[in-house]
Parts: structure tokens; C-alpha cells; sequence
């Protein structure tokens, strides 16, 4: 059930909603597991296009990476404000530090964009959780090097900034390496997507039928 279907409409629609998505990529996510069925079923209702599923690419630890991390209220960073403001049935704490004044700061001295600047900072506050990216190229190259270098503990990343400059190879670059993670191949992407794949991850650990450990 997509989250905000709180009335007997809201549900009805979604309901038909869901239906229609899986009459339209049924073969693309068929051998997926439910809650990746859900990532992607949630990113093609965001967006209404089912070209999604040809797009996400989920690494196989991806979700129970991440539930774990969920379960035990980890953080959530987020690249922008906007990633953060459509995450908001999490009971633990969601960051963006994009437009704090020490982020500014570092960014014009190093020379650097705020959005990476952002995810340095983060590492110096001693993050811990899911890196979440729906926009910025350079955050998401920024967060693996940190990652792999081990100044920065994500558990798992959800890369899918949107653009034609740096987006793809940024998705690609992520794709190449061992952090777990979810990405769309290619320029889409973009907050939708960013907050799709995270609602969906929440939804599943709340849904104790699924998801019990």
C-alpha cells in the first residue's frame, strides 16, 4: 500500500493505481523480491513512467542493508533540503547540511561544491546510516570516495541524482562498487526517485509480515 492513502478513496486509488503499474512492468520485476518490487513499483508511481524498471538497478544487499540500518534508527543524510522534506514517516533523524554555514564556508575555501562539501562535513560529525541522493553528481562521487577510503560510515547509498553533466557516471561509478546501493541508469533521476526508494524501505520494515528479525 502506497503511504498517504489514509481514506477510502486515497486507497481505491491506489489500489488502481498499483495494478496498472504492475500490468505495465510486471516482466521487468518479476524476479525481484517484494520489498525491491516495492522500491521499484513506488519510483514508476512517482514519476508515472514505467521506463523505471528498465532504469533501477538494486545491488543484492541493498535491502536488508538498509532495513537493518532503519530498524536500528540510524540516520538518514540527504543531499538536498527537498530529498528531506518528502521523508517523513521515519522515526529517526533525516540530515541535509547543503545550506549550513560551516558547509558554505568549507565549500568556498576548498573550492568545492556545498553539495559535496555537505557529505565532508558529514563524515566529520560522525554519520552513521543511509546516504540518500536525489540531485547532486558531486555529493554522490564525494560520498563513495569517502565511503571507500573509510572516513564515512553509510551503510548503504540510494544514488540517483538527475542531470546531464556527471549524473550517469556518478550512478556508474557507484554501481562499480561494494557499497550497497540502488541506482537508475542514465540522466533520470531526481528527488522523487530519492524519496520513493527510501518511503519504500520504511514501508517494508513496518510491515511486520515481511520483515520480522
Amino acid at each position: 500500500m502506497f503511504m498517504g492513502a489514509s481514506t477510502d478513496q486515497g486507497m481505491d486509488i491506489a489500489t488502481k493505481s498499483r495494478d496498472i503499474i504492475r500490468s505495465l512492468i510486471g516482466d521487468d520485476i518479476k524476479d525481484l523480491n517484494p520489498a525491491e518490487r516495492d522500491i521499484v513499483e513506488r519510483i514508476v508511481h512517482s514519476t508515472a513512467d514505467p521506463e523505471y524498471a528498465k532504469l533501477v538497478s538494486i545491488s543484492r544487499d541493498f535491502v536488508e542493508v538498509s532495513l537493518k540500518s532503519l530498524k536500528k534508527h540510524e540516520d538518514i543524510l540527504t543531499d538536498i533540503n527537498m530529498v528531506k522534506a518528502g521523508i517523513t514517516q521515519y522515526d529517526g533523524e533525516v540530515y541535509s547540511y547543503i545550506k549550513d554555514e560551516n558547509v558554505k564556508e568549507y565549500a568556498k575555501d576548498k573550492g568545492i561544491t556545498r553539495a559535496a562539501a555537505a557529505m565532508e562535513y558529514a563524515a566529520k560529525e560522525g554519520f552513521e546510516g543511509i546516504i540518500v541522493i536525489g540531485n547532486a553528481p558531486t555529493s554522490l562521487f564525494k560520498s563513495i570516495e569517502l565511503v571507500e577510503s573509510g572516513k564515512l560510515n553509510a551503510r548503504s547509498i540510494v544514488g540517483v541524482p538527475v542531470g546531464f553533466v556527471k549524473a550517469a557516471d556518478s550512478k556508474e561509478a557507484l554501481s562499480k562498487s561494494n557499497i550497497p546501493h540502488v541506482i537508475t541508469r542514465g540522466p533520470k533521476g531526481g528527488t522523487p526517485i530519492a524519496v520513493a526508494c527510501v518511503n519504500s524501505l520504511i514501508s517494508t520494515l513496518k510491515n511486520e509480515n515481511y520483515y520480522q528479525r
